[in-house]
Formats: C-alpha cells, structure tokens, sequence
C-alpha cells in the first residue's frame, strides 16, 4: 500500500512531510503537519529532519529551503505554482518599489524567492493586521501582491497602504450570485470568507480570516451550518474537527462545480509524494545570496508574530 510506503521512505530518509490545508485529503492524512502558510513556515525553521517534503506550492517550497538552507527540501510537483505569487513579476515590482523610494514594503508570504528579496518584512493572512499595526499610523507602506487583501486590511485599519495589482485566481472567482442563492437556501448558514476574496464577498461574510482562522471559528462556534469562502481542501480539516456540523464550498461562478479548487494544489498527489520520497527529487535549490536575503523579511515576520501575540 502506497501509504505504507511513503511512511517507510519517510523513516528511513528522516523526512518530515508539511502539508497545506488546501491539500487532497489523503495528503493531509499522511502529513506530519498540516496548516496555514504561518504555520508551514515555522515547522520549516525548526525542524530537524533531514530533508523536508512541502505539499503545497512553490513558494512555500521556496520558503522551506530559506528556513532551513543546510535541509533538502522537496516539491512533489515542480508544476506547482501559485497565480497570486505568478501575477508579481520580479522585474516589474522591483521597478514599482523603485517609484516609491520612501515606503517600506510588506509582501504577503504568497510571493516567489525573488520578491521576498526586495521585501522589508513579510507576512501572512494570519499575522498580516499585527504586522501593519505594528508601524507608526503615518508610515508609507507598500502592500504586494494581492489587491482584494490590501483593500481589505487598508479598510480594517485606516491605512493607505500602496497596492500591487495581484489576485488569487482560487479567491476571485467566488460567486456572488451562487453564495446568495445559498444563503437562501440555508438561511442559518454563517459565511466564513478569506481576505482574498473580492471585496463584496467580504461585505457579505459574516467572518473573515485566514485559513486557520475559519478553522478554529468553525469549531469555537456554537453554529451548525457554514457557508466557506476559500479553497476547498479546507473542508476535509473543518469535518474532520466538527463532525456533527455542515460545510458547504462557496461555489465559483465560472464552472458548474460546486465547489472551488486550485489547480496549482491538487497537482501534488500521493504518487508523486512516493516518487518525490523514492527518487529525492525533484528538489528546490536557492543560490546563498537570495537564501540570506530573502530570509530576513521571513525572520522579522516570525520575531514580531512571536511578539504580537
């Protein structure tokens, strides 16, 4: 059983497996960890595994390695990316930075190596409030990459924060339409919305947060029927948590689907994931100078989320 397998190769490689709640369910089974992208990012700087398997995407691959340089780490899909992290191009946001020489930049952890290198600090849905209050009221900020995100937090705290023009494809789709006929037909359902969705998602939303955030809202909460506004992987660990509860995926308005998924994460499959362990590729690699200088906007988000809490 494949299963069996990959829980052997991890044994035998000293392999840690982390895996994102937008992962396939059977990925989340088989994971040492399973969390948020804040999350991932501190197993990443603390474990002492050998080498590191991120089931996820990309640039959490990517920020694995600057975490932890002297661990291999691994990406069961090199193919997959993120839209969000993709519709932030290096040279045209190093070029937008530059026409705004005063303001410190803040870049959501959704975001490649390369950028990470032109940020002052990063943050995540889950610490991305603390870290902008954590500033002078008056300070010039620049908020990359995603343009739903920094509208929203501008709007939660009075803030002017320059935005880089990014989405999530995953987030933008969401249907106004479908979420109200929804509503209709479940009029005690609650909402539960990601700050990247577009913001009359958000009006609507009767709780906003990060992926974590709806999660532990749908189990503190006394409600019995929520309506969820992110990727659909999040279901799995909401059920698995509240099995007496009912969650329904906010359906997109481009597919006939009922539910949302990304692409990009569903590339990685338990096959892949024995591949990966097997064959120890394919692998990420960062060359030094981007590893050191992408690693300290990563490492004042983590001082001052330790900090904030």
């Amino acid at each position: 059983m494949i299963v069996d397998k990959i829980k052997q190769l991890k044994v035998e490689k000293n392999a840690v497996i982390l895996a994102h709640y937008y992962q396939d369910s059977a990925i989340q089974d088989i994971a040492d960890y399973v969390g948020d992208s804040l999350a991932l990012a501190r197993w990443a700087a603390e474990t002492d595994a050998d080498v590191i398997v991120v089931c996820g995407v990309h640039f959490m691959a990517e920020t694995a390695k600057i975490l932890s340089p002297s661990k291999r780490v691994f990406l069961p899909d090199m193919n997959a990316g993120c839209s969000l992290a993709d519709s932030c191009p290096p040279e045209a946001f190093a070029e937008f930075v530059k026409q705004h020489p005063d303001h410190t930049v803040i870049s959501y952890i959704n975001t490649s190596a390369a950028i990470k290198v032109l940020t002052d600090v990063v943050v995540t849905s889950s610490n991305v409030r603390q870290v902008v209050n954590s500033f002078p009221p008056k300070a010039k900020l620049i908020f990359a990459p995603d343009r739903n995100f920094g509208n929203y937090i501008n709007s939660i705290t009075g803030r002017r924060m320059v935005l880089w023009k990014g989405a999530c494809h995953v987030h933008e789709r969401f249907s106004l339409e479908k979420i109200l006929e929804l509503k209709k037909e479940h009029p005690d359902a609650l909402l539960l919305a990601h700050p990247e969705c577009k913001g009359v998602i958000l009006v609507l939303a009767d709780y906003i947060g990060s992926t974590s955030a709806l999660l532990n809202y749908s189990i503190k909460s006394k409600n019995q029927v929520f309506i969820v506004a992110t990727e659909s992987g999040i279901l799995h660990e909401m059920q698995e948590k509240n099995p007496n509860k009912t969650f329904i995926p906010a359906p997109p308005n481009d597919s006939t689907c009922a539910c949302n998924e990304c692409n990009f994460m569903k590339l990685n499959t338990l096959e892949k994931l024995y591949d990966c362990l097997k064959n120890e590729t394919p692998e990420i690699f960062l060359d030094e100078k981007t590893i050191e200088a992408a690693a300290k906007p990563i490492h004042r988000m983590l001082e001052l989320s330790t900090k904030l809490r």
